[in-house]
Order: C-alpha cells, then sequence, then structure tokens
C-alpha cells in the first residue's frame, strides 16, 4: 500500500500533540510553499508577456507546464515513497522545487520559464500527497479529524495570500522575486524536515507502471498542447498532430491503466461506480470553471481596466475569504443533506458570478467585481469538501484509498485544460469580433465577455449533473472487500480515511 494512499494506522502515530507540533510545523512550510507558488504566477502573466515580449498562448505554458508536472507525478509519489521513504521523498521533493525556483528567476525568455516552471511542478507535485500521508501516519487515532483540518489552513490561506503577494512583488520589486522568495522558504523546509520529520517504514512496492507512467504524460500534454495551439489554427499541423497524438496516447494509457494486474499508476477501474463518475464529472465542471476564473480575471484587471498587479491580486481576497467562511459550513451541512443540495447551491452561485462578470467593461470600478468574486468563493466553499467527501463515499471499499492520487492527479489535468482551452478560446473570439467589424480596442473585452459566458454554461452542466448526485447512507459496519469492483452504487464507508 503506498504512502500517498490510505495509510494503516498503526505503531506510527504519535502519542500526543504536543509530539506532533514539531512535524506538523515542518510539513506546513513545505505546503504552504508549494500551493502559494501555484496561484502566484497567475496575477504576474501579463507582466511575463510584457519581459518576455511574447503573447498570452505562450506565457499561459507557464501555468500550464505546471500543473501538467503536478499530473504527472502524483501517482508516483505513493511508489516513490514505498520505494525509498516518505521523509526522503518529501525532502528530495523540496529541494527540486527550491532549485525549479531557483532557476525560473534565471530565466532570459519565455520557453526557459515554461521549463522550469515544469521543474518547479515535479516537485510541487509530491508535496501535497506525501506531506498528508505522513501526518496520516503520525497522528493520534482520536485526533485525526483535527489535525486534519489543522492542514487544511495552508491549503486554505495559501491561495488568497499568493495573488496578493505576488502583485506587490511585481509591482514594487522585480518579478523574479515571485520565484526567488521561495528560496528561504526552501531551505527552512528541508531543515525543519531533516530535523523534526521521522523516518517512517517504508511498504513493500508493486513493480513499477513503466508504461503508465510514459503514456499518461504524453496523453494530457499533448492534448494541452494541441488545444493551445487551435488558437492559432485547428487546422495546422501543430494542432492536429498534437490532438491526434493525445488522444492515441490516452486510449492506450486506458486500457494500460484497466488491464493491469498489478497496481496501476492511476486506479480507473473506479469509475465502474456511476456514483463516483457522476461526482467526478461534477467536480471537473467545478473545477474547470473555478480555475478558468483565476486564470482570466487578474489578466482581464491589468489589461483592460489598468490595474496593477498588486491592485488585482488584492481583489482576489474576497473570494478566499467567502471561502474559508463556507468551507466549514459545508462540511458540516453534508452529513445532514447529503452532497445535492450543496452542489447545486454553490455550482449556482458560481454561474451566476460567472454571468455577472460577463456584464463587466473596461470603463466600471474594480468594485464591479467584488459580488462576483464572493459569489465564487461562496460556491467554492459549499461545493468542494462536499465533492471531495462524496468521491471518497462513492468508490468501491477495494479502491477508496487510491481515490485521493486519481482524482488529484486528473484535477490538475482539468486545471490545465481549461487554461490551455479558455486561452485559445479567447483568441479565437477576439478574431471572429474583429472580422464582424469590431477595432481591435473593442474586441478583446467582447471576447472576454464571450468566455465568461461560457464559463457560465459549464457551471449550470455543472448543476445538472449536481442533481444526479445522492446521499450516500453509510452502513455501521464497513463494506468486506473484493477484487473486482462492483459496477453499482451500494452503500460504501470509509472508517476512517
Amino acid at each position: 500500500m503506498s504512502a500517498s494512499q490510505g495509510i494503516p494506522q498503526e505503531a506510527v502515530a504519535a502519542k500526543g500533540l504536543k509530539e506532533l507540533a514539531g512535524p506538523l510545523i515542518a510539513i506546513i512550510v513545505g505546503i504552504f510553499m508549494a500551493i502559494l507558488d501555484s496561484t502566484a504566477v497567475n496575477v504576474a502573466v501579463p507582466e511575463l508577456v510584457k519581459q518576455f515580449n511574447s503573447t498570452l498562448s505562450i506565457v499561459q505554458w507557464t501555468i500550464t507546464g505546471y500543473t501538467l508536472a503536478q499530473a504527472a507525478v502524483i501517482p508516483l509519489a505513493g511508489w516513490l515513497s514505498d520505494r525509498f521513504g516518505a521523509r526522503k521523498i518529501y525532502i528530495l521533493s523540496i529541494i527540486m522545487f527550491t532549485l525549479g525556483s531557483l532557476l525560473c528567476t534565471l530565466a532570459t525568455d519565455a520557453p526557459q520559464l515554461i521549463a522550469f516552471r515544469v521543474l518547479q511542478g515535479l516537485g510541487g507535485g509530491m508535496v501535497m500527497p506525501i506531506a498528508m500521508a505522513m501526518i496520516y501516519r503520525l497522528s493520534p487515532r482520536d485526533k485525526v479529524g483535527a489535525i486534519m483540518g489543522i492542514m487544511g489552513m495552508p491549503i486554505l490561506l495559501a491561495p488568497a495570500i499568493g495573488p496578493v503577494l505576488s502583485g506587490y512583488l511585481v509591482d514594487y520589486v522585480q518579478w523574479q522575486w515571485i520565484f526567488l522568495i521561495n528560496l528561504p522558504v526552501g531551505i527552512l523546509a528541508v531543515f525543519m524536515a531533516l530535523k523534526f520529520v521521522p523516518v517512517l517504514e517504508s511498504k513493500a512496492s508493486t513493480s513499477f507502471d513503466f508504461l503508465g507512467v510514459l503514456l499518461g504524460p504524453i496523453a494530457f500534454a499533448s492534448i494541452s498542447y494541441g488545444i493551445s495551439e487551435g488558437g492559432t489554427s485547428w487546422t495546422s499541423t501543430e494542432t492536429i498532430t498534437g490532438i491526434t497524438v493525445g488522444i492515441v496516447a490516452l486510449v492506450l494509457f486506458v486500457i494500460v491503466e484497466l488491464t493491469r494486474k498489478e497496481q496501476p499508476l492511476l486506479e480507473l477501474r473506479v469509475f465502474k461506480s456511476m456514483s463516483f463518475t457522476r461526482g467526478i464529472f461534477t467536480q471537473w465542471t467545478m473545477q474547470f470553471v473555478m480555475f478558468g476564473v483565476i486564470f482570466l480575471v487578474p489578466f482581464y484587471m491589468q489589461r483592460l481596466m489598468g490595474m496593477t498587479a498588486f491592485e488585482a491580486g488584492y481583489w482576489t481576497l474576497p473570494q478566499a475569504l467567502a471561502a474559508g467562511f463556507l468551507m466549514p459550513v459545508g462540511g458540516r451541512l453534508y452529513d445532514k443533506i447529503g452532497p445535492r443540495p450543496l452542489v447545486i447551491t454553490g455550482l449556482t452561485f458560481v454561474a451566476i458570478g460567472a454571468f455577472l462578470i460577463s456584464k463587466v467593461t473596461p470603463q466600471d470600478a474594480a468594485s464591479a467585481f467584488l459580488i462576483p468574486r464572493i459569489l465564487f468563493g461562496a460556491g467554492m466553499g459549499m461545493s468542494f469538501l462536499s465533492l471531495n467527501t462524496f468521491l471518497m463515499q462513492s468508490a468501491p471499499q477495494n479502491l477508496v484509498s487510491r481515490v485521493t492520487s486519481l482524482t488529484s492527479a486528473l484535477q490538475q489535468v482539468v486545471t490545465s485544460l481549461s487554461v490551455a482551452g479558455l486561452t485559445t478560446i479567447l483568441v479565437n473570439r477576439t478574431t471572429a469580433h474583429i472580422d464582424a467589424g469590431d477595432a481591435p480596442q473593442a474586441a478583446f473585452p467582447n471576447a472576454f465577455q464571450d468566455v465568461y459566458l461560457i464559463l457560465m454554461c459549464i457551471a449550470i452542466v455543472g448543476i445538472l449533473l449536481g442533481a444526479t448526485l445522492t446521499k450516500i447512507q453509510k452502513d455501521p459496519k464497513p463494506v468486506a472487500k473484493t477484487n473486482d469492483v462492483d459496477d453499482d452504487d451500494a452503500p460504501m464507508i470509509i472508517a476512517e480515511m
């Protein structure tokens, strides 16, 4: 059983919270750094376009490449931890992320920055699953819920602080500092991990899924590349080649993962549970819309409304605060009313927010984004934990330990497709408006508004999918494990995750 999966809660647990304080703080530092950087670059995109004399279609790959690298490496975290030890791989991941950050500061053009961001993503992608698994193994059995709640703090705060800090550094220092600031934090994280995080016993590992590791990244990266190139031409050699190679690799990847007898890279058999499948499709729509907004709104604010990067950054705070306020509320309501009302309500907020943003013009005040951003945050807060909990409970019992790696990896893929796809749509709609007679200064805002309306429609699709979710009735006893996945919606229980 991998270290990034459901770890048996045995003798590795700490005796009390005081004993756990050192490892907990050490691991939170690493998590906070990795998550902070995942949102910091969004605000810096317009400045990077300017500094490198490049285009949005190219610079967006600093985000797409990062998320694809994370998607590729997340499933590997468990196997590497099993093979070499969780503590060792965690420290190496922090070192790789920090080294990637240093190289990013030295980039002289967009392709170099993209390559170094990929290196960052390879390190940062393994930090979260390994960190959560280590804390789970170290936690006292009666304190797991409370400690996991503490671990949620950096996950919540980092996305809120990232754009504000990044905006300040871009405006008042230099763009390189959004990466340079990681160096002392990374060194501190490594030092604390060496000092406080204990060596955990390695687990017996299955053979390495070489074909899965090879085909998965090729599939996801090629499809994202093809979609991105579609912004230039859907009939170009680059677009057709990228999408064709991606689809072929994806089909082969699915076949390999479903037919592999020993532990596959991603456990796709879990999709035989129709409840899980409906849930994850709903989650994908939310992920696509939410990251599309996070990526596009700062660019709109800076390029079309004349705001500074810092101003665009601090306008993300209302969304983060709303999400932080409603996330625990949604968690408490889940056990009482189930996922359907929360997901429908949350995605309704998101759809309304997207519609309101589609009406914002470059001449409007920044306050026009206040209500939409609060709605986005409220929608995420209501539905995020609900969907994740539902996915865990609806997965077949014998595969539930592998759901975290699967959903985390696929979320990164959807994020990369959101950035690449929406950039392509934005470019195509701008061209269409110019061809229709709009002046260039009007075509760009109109294209943005088209994209927000598309995001609203995707959110509505999510609402319809959310309406199919049903409350999982927990049995008083765990369901017996089987070797095969039942193709039904039988109630499942997760005794402990």
